[in-house]
């Protein structure tokens, strides 16, 4: 089987940053998917899944209530742990989003209150959530963004 395009990159040299990951078209509409790396792959401990969990509920709600919203297609965890992908339609580039994904991160780090779709009828883990952490989580991965802009895989 041809090898999918996330394993072609090399993770030993991949810093968190704002990567576009892949472009696919079909019927003319392009589709873009964002890398959202918040830690260094096999150097730095993984994201604990109840703040990703709580990033995944707050950064969606973000997402599909900002001006960005009708080009959102998806927001969600990376199985590894490290980060989230963005789906967006349109041809876009990591710079075309960064604002956005600053925006998100803003949100996060500034969020007080009930966790969105937190509760037994809204999702199949409410109770799996950690606010503190996922600030935490957020405010490291928005000081590599502005830090050192990490846009490219190379």
């Amino acid at each position: 089987m041809k090898k999918i395009a996330s394993f072609t990159v090399d993770h030993l040299n991949l810093y968190p940053g704002l990567y576009v990951s892949r472009k696919d078209q079909n019927n003319g509409v392009v589709v873009t998917t964002f890398d959202l790396r918040f830690t260094r792959p096999n150097f730095e401990k993984c994201l604990d899944g109840a703040s990703m969990h709580t990033i995944e509920h707050l950064g969606a709600t973000y997402l599909r209530n900002s001006i960005s919203k009708d080009n959102v297609v998806y927001f969600g965890p990376m199985g590894c742990k490290t980060g989230f992908y963005l789906v967006m339609f349109n041809d876009l580039t990591s710079s075309d989003v960064k604002e956005l994904v600053c925006g998100m991160l803003r949100f996060i780090i500034n969020f007080e209150g009930d966790i969105p779709g937190a509760s037994p009828e809204e999702c199949g883990n409410y109770s799996y959530q950690n606010l503190q952490l996922a600030k935490l989580d957020s405010e490291k991965y928005l000081h590599e963004l502005v830090t050192y802009n990490r846009l490219n895989y190379n």
